[in-house]
């Protein structure tokens, strides 16, 4: 059973205090420093100071990101089925021609 940590993530220079586990609180970590990097590159490239636009956009790129990620996982998934689908027809065919 894992212990319920408290924990304090920093965000576009804000403090989110947050409850969490022990094996998540290494992925909430990583994720609140990726964010922040994002931030910062968004800051830097479109020279935008606003914490909201800021997150707004880095949202929104992740949101990108992970509809993407979901549809090549669909297609790959897809092209598998369609490949086993079509072993299971030669393998029903060559045992149906003995």
């Amino acid at each position: 059973m894992n212990q319920s940590l408290s924990i304090k993530l920093k965000l576009a220079d804000r403090d989110y205090p947050m409850q969490t586990d022990s094996n998540t609180e290494s992925r909430l970590r990583k994720a609140a420093k990726v964010i922040n990097e994002k931030i910062k590159e968004y800051r830097k490239q479109f020279g935008i100071d606003d914490r909201q636009d800021l997150l707004a956009m880095v949202a929104l790129d992740y949101a990108v990101e992970t509809l993407t990620l979901t549809q090549e996982s669909e297609d790959a998934q897809e092209m598998v089925s369609n490949k086993i689908d079509f072993w299971n027809q030669l393998i029903d065919s060559a045992l149906s021609s003995e």
